[in-house]
């Protein structure tokens, strides 16, 4: 068995110092790509291990680039920018939030918030786009209910971590899965039944909070349910089990047609349309790649065999390796204040734990996606909360008393891992 060494893990090291100290120093935590951070920890890993030459270090970084699990992960991400692309051209996007808006009760106003920001971002699969799209509403609301604006951007950002947690085209589920080795279905069911009660408890807070107020939405509410049925479509397919590729490639071309039936763009604009999904998920892609590089070097000088006899000494149960890779992934995504990036550098991690203690895949991929998205729904410095505080101009810190899901779902998931069995 190969020796543990912590000093294996000096290329993350000195990545986090580098992230984290550039946004302390400059107030930006994003003002660094990371994939320039972890470019340099690649670099790092390669002074590493005199034992080995320079080419067999990249023989080997080459080889975990090039793993099949990232491999695979990478083209999902693609395909599901490609979709998310072609719907948003197409009109599902503005369609969804304005279907929600029109049938949001006016007596429960933050609760309709807290819905629809649930409800577009499990369709749209992304926190940030729900958040941008939703938070302009709720300031509105806030102005004409009198209610306290960093309530509305709370049940905004609330619903927006909820879609990002489960929807099967959030690239922290594509992450989580693949990293994991498990099914997208498999992984939301086990993922959704840990949260609802989080779910449940939140709607009731904000109702009891804010019942009897009332508003007026103004402005262009129309919608097309059929600019909408590209969402469900990858929704229902995906929980029937179709495999991801199919699903993702059925939710696009479908985007395409709805688009080109309605003249939303023309034929020859269609590669153009892809094309725009799939630049957002570029840097996520280079990022897998990357880490995929760092993280067999880092394997092979003993720094994954650290980590595990580390918590083999420190736990004797499952729970306690099941609360081993929450806090981990928790630590992880406070660190660098993307949940993505943290499932991509905590999965291969927790993955080798879940195996060392025969903790289903499934269930390992909930617990990653969980408590990286509690650290991302509550730190002030993530971009959901930033984004959500400057479109709402306020503090992130006025935001967080009422950021209710991400701490729910966390002490949800604690009772889940102290307390229930799994099959």
């Amino acid at each position: 068995m190969k020796k543990g060494s912590l000093w294996a893990w000096l290329p993350i090291f000195v990545f986090l110092a580098l992230f984290i100290g550039f946004g302390v120093i400059t107030g930006d935590f994003y003002l660094m790509p990371a994939p320039v951070g972890f470019l340099i920890a690649l670099v790092v890993a390669f002074f590493q291990n005199p034992k080995m030459n320079l080419n067999e270090k990249l023989s080997l970084a080459a080889k975990g680039a090039g793993n099949e699990n990232i491999m695979i992960m990478c083209l999902v991400f693609l395909l599901a920018g490609a979709f998310s692309g072609s719907v948003t051209a197409a009109g599902g996007a503005i369609s969804a939030v304005n279907f929600g808006l029109s049938i949001l009760p006016t007596n429960v106003a933050v609760v309709g918030i807290f819905i629809i920001g649930c409800l577009i971002s499990i369709s749209m699969g992304t926190s940030v786009g729900t958040v941008v799209a939703l938070t302009p509403i709720a300031v509105g609301i806030s102005d004409k209910a009198g209610i306290p604006i960093a309530l509305c951007v709370g049940a905004v950002v609330c619903g927006a971590m909820f879609g990002d947690n489960l929807s099967m085209i959030s690239d922290t589920t594509i992450a989580a899965t693949r990293t994991q080795g498990c099914e997208m279905n498999d992984k939301f069911k086990e993922n959704f039944k840990i949260v609802l009660p989080a779910a449940v408890l939140t709607l009731v807070i904000f109702l009891a909070l804010t019942f009897n107020t009332s508003y007026v939405v103004e402005g262009d509410l129309r919608y097309d349910i059929i600019r909408i049925l590209p969402y469900a479509l990858v929704l229902i397919t995906a929980l029937l089990g179709v495999n991801v590729f199919i699903v993702l490639s059925l939710g696009t071309v479908f985007s395409i047609c709805v688009g080109l039936f309605y003249g939303d763009f023309a034929f020859l604009d269609v590669f153009g349309v892809i094309g725009s999904g799939m630049n957002g998920m570029f840097e996520i892609t280079i990022i897998s790649i990357i880490v995929g590089a760092v993280f067999a070097l880092i394997k092979e000088n003993g720094g994954i065999e650290y980590v595990i006899t580390g918590i083999k000494n420190s736990v004797k149960s499952k729970k306690g390796a099941e609360f081993g890779i929450a806090a981990m992934s928790l630590a992880t995504d406070v660190a660098t204040a993307n949940n993505t990036v943290a499932i991509v550098i905590a999965g291969p991690i927790a993955k080798e734990i879940s195996d060392e203690f025969e903790i289903s895949p499934k269930r390992a991929a909930s617990i990653l996606d969980i408590f990286t998205s509690v650290g991302q729904g509550i730190i002030p410095y993530g971009a959901q909360v930033l984004t959500a505080a400057s479109l709402a101009a306020i503090s992130p810190i006025e935001a967080i008393p009422y950021l209710f899901y991400p701490m729910l779902m966390a002490v949800s998931a604690i009772c889940f891992i102290a307390f229930g069995k799994e099959k």
